[in-house]
């Protein structure tokens, strides 16, 4: 099943066969979002599937893995700075409530969208950019792939992490 990753983000993940993965962090996979509507849409996994929310974690792992989430969005806003003039801010979110996964989004956010759709959350975007295959995840996202991805190696080489 060529799609059957995406039933098992986080298993997948951990045997190699999820092909959004772009990193593994300490506490999780930094992986590029299913859509990108909004460039560089890229979301956390914790990397043990049994987990469901943020206190499920030790202190040390919870620290990890909101650790790993800034990472994440210092690479994505990096990256995101450098490809689009028009390019805000990025915005953080632990939500939980559509998945049984600890998971942390990460999104960019930009001057080109409608004022009414900037000024609130994502999910405010029209349901047709989440299905929409102009917006599918492909093979022409993958200079975008390949700068996040080095933006967190250089971040993680910056911060001399492990």
């Amino acid at each position: 099943m060529v799609d059957g990753w995406r039933t098992d983000r986080i298993g997948s993940a951990l045997r190699g066969e999820n092909p959004t993965v772009l990193r593994r962090l300490n506490a999780g996979f930094a992986v590029i979002g299913d859509v990108q509507f909004l460039p560089g849409y890229s979301v956390l996994l914790v990397d043990d599937p049994a987990v469901d929310r943020l206190s499920d974690l030790t202190r040390d792992k919870r620290l990890a893995f909101l650790s790993d989430m800034d990472r994440l969005g210092e690479a994505v806003e990096r990256v995101s700075r450098r490809t689009d003039p028009a390019f805000r801010r990025v915005n953080l979110e632990i939500l939980g409530n559509t998945d049984g996964f600890l998971h942390a989004h990460v999104w960019p956010r930009f001057a080109w969208e409608p004022d009414e759709l900037a000024r609130g959350p994502v999910w405010l975007h029209p349901k047709g950019r989440w299905t929409d295959r102009e917006y599918a995840l492909g093979p022409r996202h993958d200079p975008l792939r390949e700068a996040i991805g080095e933006e967190l190696d250089r971040l993680h080489s910056a911060d001399g992490a492990q």
